[in-house]
């Protein structure tokens, strides 16, 4: 019989890269614009400094994600390349480490080392990878996925406070902009929860919570500053 299971610890890469963008993209841009509705710039301002936000955060959510991983990508690689000599060097050593590993998880000693010669004898480098390393094919590091759903996603969470600030009314533009902002985190916290299989409302709750503490900061620095952004 077969057995199907639906796993989606495959989507963490780009999950986090894309939930991270579209916050940021929201709450930055909706602060953005709240600060310049306050300063009661016009509607053509609005929209060069919403489109130059989305813009410039997109481009940098990307470049930081794609110099991120690649660094996790360069351990990872290194760690590979030592594990490839140490098995070239002293493969009977490796083969005992692999053992103990094996017993340290619950094997009893004669079971492990059968594992372990088995798993040598298949593929050494993926055994030690996965089994000392703790690095996995599905979930090795990938800077350019990476890049490209954070950008993506910070372009499309901007796009959403920027569509509200255009259609809505200059006198209560900060008071659209704080009720879709709120909205819109809502509905990323429940869509990641949901894409990652987790709980929902433990998903939406985290994200509006972290939002609202964002926003909060924003207006209080901004009121500091004699600009009144709620």
């Amino acid at each position: 019989m077969k057995h199907h299971e639906t796993h989606r610890l495959h989507r963490s890469g780009w999950l986090r890269a894309a939930v991270l963008g579209a916050n940021d993209g929201i709450i930055s841009t909706a602060s953005l614009l709240m600060g310049v509705a306050a300063a009661n710039a016009s509607a053509s301002m609005l929209l060069t400094t919403g489109v130059a936000g989305l813009v410039a955060g997109a481009l940098s959510m990307a470049a930081g994600e794609y110099v991120s991983v690649s660094s996790q990508a360069d351990i990872e690689q290194a760690d590979l390349q030592r594990e490839t000599q140490e098995l070239r060097d002293d493969p009977e050593s490796e083969l005992r480490e692999l053992t103990g590993i094996y017993m340290a998880r619950g094997l009893p000693s004669p079971l492990a080392t059968q594992v372990a010669q088995a798993l040598t004898a298949h593929d050494p480098l993926a055994a030690h990878a996965r089994d000392e390393l703790g690095i996995h094919a599905q979930h090795a590091a990938q800077p350019l996925q990476a890049a490209l759903a954070s950008a993506i996603a910070f372009a499309a969470g901007a796009a959403l406070p920027l569509a509200t600030a255009i259609c809505a009314s200059r006198s209560d533009i900060t008071y659209w902009l704080a009720a879709s902002t709120l909205l819109f985190l809502a509905i990323l916290g429940a869509t990641a929860a949901k894409a990652g299989g987790a709980n929902v409302l433990k998903g939406t709750t985290r994200v509006l919570v972290w939002g609202v503490v964002a926003m909060g900061f924003t207006a209080l620095i901004g009121h500091w500053f004699g600009v009144q952004t709620l």
